[in-house]
C-alpha cells in the first residue's frame, strides 16, 4: 500500500490503543506487513500479541479490543474494508477498493518521482567501487562492482541522499611497477615465452598495444587527467610507467562508457604519497602510541581494535603495506564530511576490513566504528556454448567486461551502421545485480542473447514493450487518463497488478537498509510477471470505454513504475522488442 495509506492505519492503531495504555509505560510501535497468503487479507498487525503481555490482557482479546475501535473510527472507511482476526491475536485487515485503485492516481501524478523520498536530504554518502589497479582491461568482478555500485548510488539518490560516485586508482606500488617491466620488454621485442620476458609480467595482448603506441611517441588522455605524450625512449622507465598508466586509464573510461557508468570523481592513490597524506597518517598512530618496532618492522595495534593480529605497516626495507595508504584514504574520505561511506569490492578484500577500521579508530578522529561500510561480492563464472569460459585473448588471463558486453549484443547494428553494444550493456548489468553480492553467480551468455521468457532482461523489457504497443493501438491523449474512473478496476489481476505497483516504495526503502540492489531486479521481474498475467487475462482496449480509459490509466501507471526502477538499474527501455537494435526511450 501506500506510504500515506500506512500512516493512516498506523494512526488508526495508535488512537484505539491510547485508552488501553494511558497510565502505563508501554510505547507501542506499530508495524504492517503482508500476509504470505494473500487469502488472509492485504494488511497484517501483530500489534497485540506484541503487548499482551506488557499489559497483561489475552492477545485475542486485546485484538478485538483494537478491531473494535478501529472499526469505530469513522476514517477508516477511506482504507479499511474489513478486519478479521486469526490465530492467537494477529489481526489481518483487507483494503478497500478505493484505497488500492489510488496508486494509480498517485504514479501518474508522480511520474519518475514515485517511489522517491526526502529520507536523506542532506546527508553525504559516497560509493566507491570499481577501483581498478591501471594495468589491464576490467575484468568480469570490476563488472560487477560496476553494476552494484551504480545501482547502490542511485538507490540513495531515489532516498534524497546527495551521493558521489569515487573510482579509486591504485596507481602506485609493485603491479605498477610490473606494468612498466612488461610494456618495456613488449617494446624490445619480447613476448610472453621468451626467455628475456619478465616471469612476473602480464602477458595480455594490450601489453603490445601499449608497447606498439610508446614507440609512435602517441598522446593518450585519461577523462579527468593532462594528456600523456610518450617518450619513444625504451630506457626512460618513468615515462613507459606514465604512458602505461594513463593509456589504460582511457582504455577503462571506454569500457566504463559502454557500460553507462559514470564516476563523479577519480581519486589516485599516489596523491596520497605526494601530499604527505600517508606519513601524516604514519605519525598520527605513532603519536598516538598505536605502533611499535619489531624485527626491522612497524607495527599497527590492530588486536586493540578486534583484529586477530596485529599488523604490519612499514616492511624492513621501509615500504608500506597496502593497507596503510588505505587507511590515509578513508580519513581523507571522513575529512571531505562523508559520513556515510560505502566500498564496493571484491570478496578477496574481506581481509581489510579489519586492519583499515582498526586504523581509523586508532587515529582517534571521531571517526565511528564500523566505518566504512563494505559490500564484498563473489565471483563471477562466464559461460558460453555450453562451456565456462577463463580467459580473454584481449586480457590474456580473464575475461574483461568489454568481451561480456559484445558477447551479449549479438549482432545488434545502430542505425548509423555501427555496432549496437545497448542489448548487451542491458544484460551483463541486470544480470550482475541479480543475486546477492555475496553469492557467486554465473553469467550465461546464450541466455544474455536469448529472446524467450527465460531470459530475465527480456522478460522485463518485453512487458514494457508491451504496454507501449497498447498505447500505440489506442493512439489517444495519455495526458487525459489521469481523472478517469478507477472505480472499474475490480479484476483480480488489477488487483495483483496495482498491489505490485504500491509496493514498489518500500522496495526501495528495504533495498538501501540491506544495501542490496538485486531487491530491484527481482521486484522489476515480478512487476513485469503480473503486467503479462493482466495481459494474458484481461483485454485493455475492450468497448465499455470508461472501463477501457480505467485499464489504459493502469497501463500507463505499470509503464512508468518499470521504467522508474529500468533507469534505477541503469537498463533501456524499449518501445518494442526487435530482432534488430530496439527503440529506446531516452
Amino acid at each position: 500500500m501506500l506510504a500515506q495509506q500506512k500512516q493512516h492505519i498506523i494512526d488508526l492503531f495508535n488512537a484505539a490503543l491510547q485508552p488501553i495504555i494511558v497510565g502505563t509505560d508501554v510505547h507501542p510501535t506499530i508495524t504492517l506487513e503482508r500476509p504470505r497468503d494473500p487469502a488472509h487479507g492485504d494488511i497484517a498487525c501483530n500489534i497485540a500479541m506484541q503487548l499482551a503481555k506488557a499489559l497483561k490482557k489475552n492477545p485475542r482479546e486485546l485484538a478485538q479490543s483494537l478491531v473494535a475501535a478501529v472499526m469505530a473510527n469513522p476514517s477508516h472507511v477511506n482504507v479499511i474494508a474489513g478486519a478479521d482476526i486469526a490465530g492467537p491475536g494477529f489481526i489481518n485487515l483487507r483494503l478497500t477498493a478505493a484505497a488500492k485503485q489510488e496508486v494509480v492516481k498517485v504514479v501518474l501524478q508522480q511520474g519518475a518521482a514515485f517511489g522517491k523520498s526526502t529520507v536523506g536530504e542532506g546527508k553525504k554518502v559516497l560509493v566507491e567501487f570499481v577501483s581498478a589497479n591501471p594495468t589491464g582491461p576490467l575484468h568480469v568482478g570490476h563488472g560487477r562492482q560496476g553494476a552494484l555500485g551504480d545501482a547502490m548510488s542511485s538507490l540513495f539518490q531515489t532516498q534524497g541522499y546527495d551521493v558521489t560516485r569515487e573510482f579509486y586508482y591504485n596507481d602506485a606500488g609493485v603491479q605498477i611497477a610490473t606494468l612498466a617491466t612488461s610494456v618495456q620488454a613488449r617494446a624490445k621485442g619480447n613476448k610472453p615465452g621468451d626467455t628475456d620476458w619478465p616471469e612476473s609480467a602480464y602477458n595480455g595482448d594490450y601489453i603490445a598495444d601499449i608497447a606498439r603506441d610508446f614507440l609512435a611517441k602517441k598522446t593518450v588522455e585519461a577523462s579527468d587527467g593532462e594528456p600523456v605524450t610518450a617518450s619513444g625512449d625504451l630506457d626512460d622507465v618513468e615515462s613507459i610507467r606514465k604512458f602505461s598508466v594513463t593509456y589504460l586509464r582511457r582504455e577503462q573510461d571506454l569500457d566504463l562508457q559502454a557500460f553507462g557508468v559514470k564516476f563523479d570523481n577519480y581519486y589516485l592513490e599516489s596523491s596520497l604519497y605526494k601530499d604527505g597524506k600517508v606519513n601524516h597518517a604514519v605519525e598520527t598512530l605513532i603519536a598516538a602510541g598505536k605502533t611499535y618496532e619489531l624485527d626491522g618492522a612497524l607495527w599497527l595495534r590492530t588486536t586493540d581494535y578486534g583484529d586477530d593480529k596485529d599488523r604490519v605497516m612499514k616492511k624492513s626495507d621501509g615500504t608500506y603495506t597496502y593497507f596503510v595508504p588505505d587507511v590515509a584514504y578513508h580519513i581523507v574520505k571522513w575529512q571531505r564530511g562523508f559520513g556515510k561511506v560505502i566500498n564496493v569490492q571484491g570478496s578477496d578484500h574481506h581481509g581489510t576490513i579489519a586492519r583499515v577500521r582498526a586504523g581509523l579508530q586508532a587515529v582517534d578522529a571521531g571517526i565511528p566504528q564500523g566505518y566504512p561500510d563494505y559490500v564484498l561480492h563473489k565471483m563471477v563464472t562466464v559461460m558460453k556454448n555450453g562451456e565456462e569460459v577463463k580467459i580473454s585473448k584481449r586480457a590474456g588471463s580473464y575475461v574483461t567486461v568489454r568481451d561480456l558486453i559484445e558477447w551479449s549484443s549479438g549482432d545488434a547494428v545502430a542505425e548509423d551502421g555501427s555496432r549496437d553494444l545497448t542489448r548487451g550493456r542491458d544484460a551483463v548489468r541486470f544480470f550482475l545485480i541479480s543475486r546477492k553480492a555475496d553469492t557467486e553467480f554465473v553469467f550465461d551468455v546464450d541466455l544474455a542473447l536469448s529472446q524467450s521468457d527465460e531470459n530475465p532482461v527480456y522478460y522485463v523489457q518485453m512487458a514494457h514493450a508491451r504496454i507501449c504497443s497498447v498505447l500505440a493501438q489506442w493512439d489517444g491523449d495519455e495526458s487525459t487518463l489521469s481523472g478517469v474512473d478507477l472505480s472499474l478496476l475490480t479484476a483480480p489481476r488489477e488487483a495483483s497488478l496495482m498491489a505490485k505497483l504500491a509496493a514498489y516504495p518500500d522496495m526501495l526503502e528495504h533495498a538501501l537498509e540491506e544495501l542490496g540492489p538485486h531487491q530491484v531486479a527481482f521486484y522489476l521481474r515480478d512487476l513485469a510477471g503480473e503486467l503479462h498475467s493482466y495481459y494474458n487475462a484481461e483485454r485493455v482496449l475492450v468497448d465499455d470505454e470508461a472501463l477501457k480509459l480505467a485499464r489504459l490509466a493502469l497501463m500507463v501507471a505499470t509503464r512508468q513504475v518499470l521504467r522508474n526502477g529500468m533507469a534505477l538499474i541503469g537498463i533501456s527501455a524499449p518501445n518494442r522488442m526487435l530482432r534488430d537494435p530496439v527503440e529506446v526511450v531516452a
